[in-house]
């Protein structure tokens, strides 16, 4: 893996993962009526965590681990299991590209780090400005009733997917370290841990879906598409990019949210919203990565 990582440029493995990123949880939102949300969450890191086992041997990594190592994987299990459950509480309530812009405001403390030019500061400034615009709080201020309700409640999980979203950045970069084997072993150990804390939050819901066998398929293709193609491709460009440089490309995961939100979705976006898409893409664009930033 970490020869495969080498012999494609990292910003490619970043694009397959900005693209999976939402896609996944774009079905993920098809299959809330019939599943539910906290089952889908279930069925997102149960089928990743069964995929990812008999590649990475999970309890191999955890013995073979030190104290330390062990509560890494730990915390990043319990990152996951919290980070995709808020992640799709959110999205039941909201459109995509909205919770996609909470999430990269998180990350833009990270982008700060490392980045000293001008021309650095100057994308930055453009994806925080395409942020504002896509979250168009003017338009959350009108709402009233239960309306007003649901979206306070989904932009809290929201925040919280965006704040745990920046903490899975932090800690899959560890476990990156030594290499995009060792990381990706790590990451299906984190998988494993995810799911033991996801067990009791969403089973009960997704049991319902066991005498569906379409169901049970569909939440299975929601797992290789949200979790594990996207965290394998993370884990083959965080092996190779600046922590700071992988930040600050992230705010490209906003537009593809957009465009994913649309095609998937339908989910329409207001001339505001394009704008703010293009801003964030610009600064995308002219953004130099440090490479001395670690």
């Amino acid at each position: 893996m970490t020869r495969t990582a080498e012999a494609v440029p990292s910003h490619a493995w970043f694009a397959v993962s900005a693209v999976f990123h939402y896609l996944g949880p774009s079905f993920a939102v098809l299959l809330f009526p019939a599943v539910g949300v906290l089952g889908t969450a279930w069925f997102r890191i149960a089928s990743a965590a069964l995929l990812f086992a008999p590649i990475t041997k999970p309890w191999r990594t955890f013995l073979n681990a030190d104290a330390r190592e062990r509560v890494l994987l730990i915390a990043l299990g319990a990152t996951l299991a919290g980070m995709n459950t808020a992640f799709y509480l959110a999205l039941d309530s909201l459109p995509i590209a909205l919770v996609a812009a909470i999430e990269f405001v998180g990350t833009i403390g990270m982008a700060l780090y490392g980045l000293r030019t001008g021309r650095n500061w100057f994308a930055l400034a453009l994806g925080v400005l395409g942020v504002a615009l896509l979250i168009d709080v003017p338009s959350l201020l009108v709402v009233e009733g239960p309306a007003l309700a649901s979206d306070l409640l989904g932009l809290f999980w929201a925040v919280l997917n965006g704040a745990l979203f920046v903490l899975y950045i932090v800690l899959g970069h560890k476990i990156s370290e030594g290499g995009a084997s060792r990381g990706i072993e790590r990451l299906g150990a984190a998988m494993s841990t995810a799911f033991l804390f996801v067990m009791p939050i969403g089973f009960l819901q997704a049991l319902e879906a066991f005498g569906a066998p379409l169901l049970v398929l569909a939440g299975i293709g929601v797992g290789i598409c949200s979790s594990v193609i996207p965290y394998v491709c993370d884990q083959l460009a965080m092996s190779r990019l600046p922590r700071a440089s992988f930040a600050l490309l992230l705010a490209l995961l906003p537009a593809t949210a957009t465009v994913i939100g649309v095609l998937v979705l339908r989910q329409i976006p207001s001339a505001v919203d394009v704008v703010g898409v293009l801003l964030i893409m610009v600064g995308v664009a002219v953004h130099k990565p440090s490479h001395s930033c670690a």
